[in-house]
């Protein structure tokens, strides 16, 4: 893997990339402080892909950027990767503004539903959920006592109406044709845009160079099995990669080498899932399965999304047949692997 450029624009700056194709960064409050957004140089305007959460920092460097690398042009197309609310959090904001929405169905039908479910407190179904996962009792005290995160917090709603892309399609942006491939695990029907006359590639976070994405499981599917989606998905996405693929990805910076890239993000999984084997030779939580799946300390900053991952884990190692799981008498399921 190569990193073509050695640092990203800074904040309420553009690097063109490509001819025509702005890198763009936006911050975030978490460990992972920022997002990569992309503008697309499109007829009379400019194709944004991705956004950012909709708050008012977001919005004010949004506006520092459509005055000053974007020329003043309007955003006449906007191109959400998937649901998640740093990539879809102002799509309402653009669309507000005269922009066309493009994206999977999922990933609207998704992120409407969200925004318009705003909870004052943990659903009953989380709280069981959180207990099943077997999340420390402090833990499970405070989020139950608090208001939890609401999507509609940071994305702007959503009106109705956008154009959906799937896979097999192609769409023309800025004289280039993408061709569109679905990936799946981190978020579902998560679109990937495949440039036909450049090497060129729009990754979201299907396609990130230094850390994995986050596959999780929730409340709202708690069997779900993400893991496997993820393994099939960069599988086919391998069938199409090429070394010199410049690969813009969510986070992060730009890289080539995407089929060694491919392989390690298969792999770690393997290695994660060979660790927690070894680890369930006696009977632990999900919550108790975060040193193999991780190997680094876990802070309350990133207890949740551990917490949602290693649930995903055990579930793949469920549906493989090779662990069992017996629910105690505190409501928390204990995984062990079977003799």
């Amino acid at each position: 893997m190569r990193y073509p450029f050695d640092a990203a624009p800074e904040e309420g700056d553009a690097r063109e990339v490509a001819d025509g194709i702005l890198w763009m960064r936006l911050p975030l409050p978490m460990a992972l402080d920022h997002v990569n957004v992309y503008a697309i140089r499109d007829g009379a305007g400019w194709a944004v892909v991705d956004t950012g959460f909709d708050t008012s920092k977001t919005r004010a460097i949004w506006e520092t950027l459509l005055a000053g690398p974007m020329r003043g042009l309007p955003v006449t197309r906007v191109i959400v990767t998937h649901h998640h609310p740093d990539h879809v959090g102002l799509a309402g904001w653009f669309m507000a503004r005269g922009a066309e929405l493009i994206t999977t169905r999922t990933a609207w039908l998704t992120a409407r539903m969200l925004v318009l479910d705003v909870q004052e407190a943990p659903t009953p179904e989380t709280l069981a959920f959180w207990r099943a996962a077997g999340m420390d009792a402090a833990t499970l005290e405070k989020r139950a006592s608090e208001r939890p995160f609401n999507f509609a917090d940071i994305v702007a709603p959503l009106p109705l109406g956008f154009t959906r892309i799937r896979e097999g399609d192609v769409v023309e942006i800025g004289g280039r044709h993408w061709d569109v491939c679905i990936g799946h695990g981190h978020a579902p029907e998560h679109a990937t845009l495949w440039c036909r006359e450049e090497a060129l590639v729009l990754g979201g976070d299907q396609l990130l160079p230094s850390i994995s994405p986050n596959l999780g499981v929730y409340a709202t599917e708690p069997a779900a099995d993400p893991v496997t989606e993820w393994i099939e998905s960069c599988t086919h996405l391998a069938h199409c990669a090429k070394a010199d693929h410049l690969v813009l990805p969510g986070h992060k910076l730009p890289f080539t080498g995407l089929p060694d890239r491919l392989r390690q993000l298969i792999e770690n999984h393997h290695g994660a899932l060979s660790r927690l084997r070894e680890h369930l030779d006696r009977p632990r939580t999900a919550a108790e399965c975060f040193a193999p799946l991780f190997k680094r300390r876990i802070d309350a900053g990133t207890y949740g999304l551990a917490l949602v991952e290693s649930v995903a884990h055990l579930n793949h190692l469920l549906a493989l047949g090779e662990v069992t799981r017996e629910k105690r008498e505190d409501g928390a399921w204990a995984w062990q692997r079977k003799a």
